[in-house]
């Protein structure tokens, strides 16, 4: 059963556009993992620099198993950039609409 992780992340205004760029770096190394899916990485309009990350895994295990990359230089960058610490969560779909997910 595939899974989501759905991560949240907030940048100071000052730190938004560095903040977007690491995370695309993130992103860009997940694809590396093995049951990686697809991400989509979604800007809050309300509130500028408040970004959503959702993840695509083939399985729970394989999302943690991402979870090693927390040493990175890139995850370590962002952390030092967010205004809080980013929080994660794991679900599952229960309910899929038209064009979105497959």
């Amino acid at each position: 059963m595939s899974v989501y992780t759905i991560w949240e992340s907030a940048f100071p205004a000052e730190r938004r556009q560095e903040g977007a760029e690491v995370t695309r770096a993130i992103w860009h190394d997940m694809r590396d993992f093995d049951g990686y899916v697809g991400h989509e990485i979604v800007e809050d309009l309300d509130h500028p620099g408040h970004l959503f990350v959702v993840g695509r895994w083939e399985s729970r295990e394989a999302a943690d198993a991402a979870l090693s990359y927390r040493t990175s230089p890139n995850a370590l960058r962002v952390d030092a950039l967010v205004s809080a610490p980013r929080r994660r969560t794991v679900g599952r779909p229960i309910d899929v609409g038209a064009g979105l997910a497959r």
